[in-house]
Parts: C-alpha cells; structure tokens; sequence
C-alpha cells in the first residue's frame, strides 16, 4: 500500500493564544493535539459537558485553574511530566507563564466548549448551545 494511503494531513488551526495542531482525529474515538500557548496568554475558562480529556505540559509552564461546577477554583503550575485528567463539568483555565505546549487527549467532541470567561472577546456559551 503507498504511503498516501497510511499517512493524513496534520491541521493547524489558529487560536487568539497561539495555535493547535490535531494530529489525531478517529471520530467517535479519540482526539490527540498539541496546544501552542504563548507566554502572557490564556485559554477562556471553560467547561465541557461531553468531552473527557487528559491535559499534559510537554515544554514550558501553565498557571492551571480548575474546579468543580459548584466549588471555587484551585490554582497551581502544571510543569513538564505532569498531567490534569479533566471529567465533564470541570471549570478549567491554562495560562501560559512562559511558552508553553500542552498536549491533549480527548474524546472526539471538539465543539463542546462552554465559555465562562474569555479574553479575547470570544462568545460566552451556555450548556444549550453545545447540542445538548
């Protein structure tokens, strides 16, 4: 069988904080990306109300805040070697204190964001804008 057979395209996608590639998209699955954060910058805070993910620093260091739907937010550095298992519902916020790759591994509902807060002018969801 020929490479291009076996092989796909990687996609980059530009964020406000920098930018992600998925790497691995088998729908219904898994979702494999890496996050390319900026120094200074920061994803909205944010729940998912499907999407389980596992969060792991590959280089740099996060301010990480998370927390339960109903509790207040916890705050530490998430440094390289280590990882954030994320259940639906959790509250949670990666800011990046120097450049920073995230890598990410999630299941496949890659629209189920619920916006708190954002920096960058993004809408704030609600939990029935997601499809559910």
């Amino acid at each position: 069988m020929p490479k291009a057979e076996w092989t796909s395209k990687v996609e980059r996608i530009d964020k406000p904080w920098g930018f992600e590639i998925h790497f691995a998209l088998v729908p219904g699955k898994y979702c494999g990306k890496t996050l390319h954060v900026d120094a200074g910058h920061a994803l909205s805070l944010q729940y998912h109300v499907r999407k389980e993910e596992t969060i792991a620093v590959q280089s740099g260091k996060l301010l990480f805040e998370v927390g339960t739907a109903d509790g207040s937010l916890e705050s530490f550095e998430l440094l390289p070697g280590e990882a954030v298992h994320l259940s639906p519902g959790t509250r949670h916020r990666m800011t990046a204190l120097v450049d920073t790759v995230v890598l990410e591994a999630s299941t496949t509902e890659l629209d189920d964001v619920v916006r708190i807060e954002d920096r960058y002018g993004r809408e704030i969801k609600d939990a029935s804008s997601t499809g559910t």
